[in-house]
């Protein structure tokens, strides 16, 4: 069966007072694909998740999700299309003033008419999928780092969302954690069929959920392959960047 494309962008740019950060961007991600975005800091990684997402408009471009171009579309039909894309912030992105429960629940009720005992129903089965049941009642500030990036992926999923898009999921854990967390996010996708955007800097992430990655550099898609045939490269910039992150 031929692969059913989730994404599909094609010639995308945007830039900022002048600076061009994405130039002509084309790539498509399959259904229940993980792809990973590499790059140096400011080449446009989380630039490009937002115009996914729909929080940046991009100055040229299509962007196709389920072959629908968000690009122009109305706030009524982008927020009915959200339904089905989880974020996952760098920071998590959690509401500190709110219990575990009730950070879980924020997004049902924005978005679904539920009966509180489905909506209790379905939180518990969320932390149950990211081991945290047992923090329910917890505030934020009573998480652990690992803990408060479950919490916030329990929150990204708890739509069911078909497009998951993170953006730096490991980043501040420590090698353990980014292992626990880059292995539940690898399971997931595969219980839940996901697709998914991962932008990361993080080798230890990558190897452990890549289908497949890119590397944007220059403001364009300069290298794209298996996580090996970018690791193991020979080119120059890749032997530079990969170098001192590689373990024997």
């Amino acid at each position: 069966m031929a692969d059913i494309r989730v994404v599909k962008i094609k010639n995308l740019s945007k830039s900022f007072d002048g600076l061009l950060v994405l130039n002509r961007i084309s790539l498509e991600v399959s259904k229940a694909e993980n792809m990973i975005v590499f790059g140096r800091s400011g080449s446009g990684k989380s630039v490009l998740l937002k115009c996914i997402i729909g929080l940046l408009t991009p100055d040229e471009g299509e962007i196709y999700i389920n072959d629908k171009n968000i690009i122009g579309i109305g706030v009524k039909e982008l927020n009915e299309l959200r339904k089905n894309i989880g974020f996952l912030f760098q920071s998590s992105a959690l509401y500190d003033s709110m219990s575990v429960k009730e950070n879980l629940q924020f997004p049902l009720r924005r978005h679904f008419k539920m009966e509180q005992n489905e909506m209790d129903d379905k939180i518990l089965h969320t932390l149950e999928l990211v081991s945290l049941q047992e923090a329910i009642n917890k505030m934020p500030s009573e998480l652990s780092g690992g803990m408060r990036k479950r919490v916030g992926l329990a929150r990204a999923i708890i739509t069911d969302p078909e497009l998951m898009l993170y953006d730096e999921p490991t980043t501040g854990l420590d090698p353990i954690t980014t292992k626990e967390i880059s292995e539940l996010i690898l399971n997931l996708q595969t219980k839940l069929k996901m697709t998914s955007i991962v932008v990361t800097h993080d080798l230890i992430c990558a190897e452990i959920i890549a289908d497949r990655a890119i590397f944007l550099k220059d403001a364009v898609v300069a290298y794209e392959g298996k996580i090996n045939e970018l690791t193991k490269s020979n080119d120059p910039f890749l032997k530079d960047f990969f170098g001192h992150t590689l373990k024997n």
